[in-house]
């Protein structure tokens, strides 16, 4: 079955799943729901989120469990945030990249070099700001998603097929692949590079065939995607450090009781804090694994030319988040 019949086919299964059911009735069907990720199977986001998957079915007698879909099963991020959107997919984990082209307050956490350390970022997810950007995905009426909890992919550095990147100079002409957002694509412009926006499912292929020359990513991605075998220089420019979102079909969401609402919640907040602590375990072994397979990475010792090359950035993005820019800057 060629993917694009399975997703339509996952898609309709999905929707008779959460619909099936008369209105007053739904607060207590049995509900299977499913969750996409486009990473692998042991991949944080998605053992967190099998994890809450665990911890519902407990609570509620088997009433209400998960089935994991990972790897891009059912589509690449674009085609589950759509299929999440009409309520075919319950559960997705996303990149808060691919969140700010439909809620645009989302994109201050795609700022270049916005956060000083991932500690930093951290305490933005987890405290009232954090809250309150979730809140607004969910109030979103583009969005059709429940924003559930944040998670960590820590920060994403470059790396190519063609040479070590040591300055900036380096990437100059590179065709480098980036999230389908205006504000990555012109970060990487910025820099020197070529920005390709390209869906994650693509970007292995494309390096292997020269389509690209590399990409931008953490390193778990980097390894456990497998696009170090292609390509073998990772340069640690920390560029950005974007946070996971995990959502719930604002459609679906509606069917459920506050009851059920709130045990997902609950779980969600725990999931938050789960995935957090495998992604530190996860990193350090991509990483390990990067180094034994020969890998060239390189420190970048100072990364002061690469900010100042993103001033255009901040000068075209940076206004219109200002207060929000503020008070992220501001904790402590």
């Amino acid at each position: 079955m060629r993917r694009r019949d399975f997703i339509k086919l996952s898609a309709g299964l999905g929707a008779a799943v959460t619909l099936s059911s008369p209105l007053p009735a739904r607060a207590q069907a049995k509900a299977v729901f499913k969750a996409a990720d486009v990473q692998p199977a042991g991949y944080p986001t998605v053992a967190a989120t099998e994890s809450l998957g665990k911890k519902l079915e407990a609570a509620t007698n088997g009433r209400l469990s998960i089935q994991m879909y990972p790897s891009a099963q059912l589509g690449a991020e674009k085609e589950t945030i759509e299929q999440t959107q009409i309520g075919a997919i319950q559960f997705l984990r996303v990149s808060a990249g691919a969140v700010g082209p439909i809620v645009d307050d989302i994109n201050v956490v795609n700022m270049p070099f916005l956060f000083k350390s991932i500690a930093h970022s951290e305490k933005m997810m987890d405290g009232p700001l954090g809250q309150e950007l979730l809140d607004k995905i969910g109030a979103s009426p583009n969005a059709n998603l429940i924003a559930l909890c944040w998670m960590n992919s820590g920060a994403r550095s470059l790396y190519n097929t063609k040479h070590p990147i040591k300055s900036i100079d380096d990437l100059k002409g590179l065709k480098i692949r980036v999230i389908g957002n205006p504000i990555f694509i012109d970060m990487m412009n910025s820099l020197g590079g070529n920005g390709i926006a390209m869906g994650y499912d693509q970007v292995f292929s494309a390096l292997q065939t020269g389509v690209i020359d590399g990409a931008e990513n953490n390193p778990p991605s980097y390894v456990f995607s497998n696009h170090y075998t292609a390509a073998k220089y990772y340069s640690l420019t920390e560029h950005l450090v974007i946070p996971e979102v995990l959502c719930f079909s604002k459609r679906a969401w509606g069917s459920l009781s506050a009851d059920d609402q709130n045990l997902i919640k609950k779980f969600a907040r725990e999931a938050q804090m789960e995935e957090r602590e495998l992604w530190k375990k996860y990193e350090q072994t991509a990483m390990e694994k990067a180094k034994a397979a020969g890998c060239e990475i390189v420190e970048i010792a100072d990364k002061t030319p690469f900010q100042n090359a993103v001033k255009p950035v901040w000068d075209k993005y940076g206004p219109k988040y200002q207060d929000m820019i503020k008070r992220i800057q501001e904790i402590a």
